[in-house]
């Protein structure tokens, strides 16, 4: 018994979910958001690590040096902290204690690796010594 074709088939009724009418389609190259955000536009994230990145001349010491923004800034809230300003202190605080967990979270790859991961490297290190540098070697795959 042969099956009835389909309304995809037949060119019958393209109109239904997930396929509205031609008129009300977006025509090619027109925004479903003409006055979303323009092109171009930067996020608050971008343009503060963008400004953070900027170079600034400061003298230290007699001295003309050309740091960023970011050390510039770390820099003053250091030396206000070292001269009794409380809230530039508890600020320092927070921020030193910030960098110390991000520095823990970020995995060391020795440490990353789950033992059965490792044994996997090194058997494949294990292989590449073993044939030297020369072509892949072709071996069919174990699995």
């Amino acid at each position: 018994m042969a099956k009835r074709p389909t309304k995809m088939q037949t060119g019958v009724g393209e109109v239904g979910y997930g396929r509205p009418p031609r008129a009300t389609q977006f025509k090619t190259g027109q925004s479903g958001n003409p006055k979303g955000r323009p092109k171009g536009s930067l996020n608050l994230a971008t343009v503060l690590a963008r400004t953070l990145r900027e170079k600034v001349v400061v003298t230290e010491g007699g001295r003309r040096r050309t740091i960023t923004k970011l050390e510039a800034s770390v820099k003053q809230l250091v030396n206000k902290s070292a001269s009794g300003d409380e809230r530039a202190l508890r600020l320092l605080v927070q921020l030193a204690d910030a960098a110390e967990a991000r520095a823990e979270a970020a995995p060391s790859t020795q440490e990353s690796l789950p033992e059965a991961d490792r044994q996997v490297m090194q058997s494949l290190l294990a292989r590449i010594r073993k044939h030297g540098t020369g072509d892949p070697v072709d071996e069919p795959d174990h699995e």
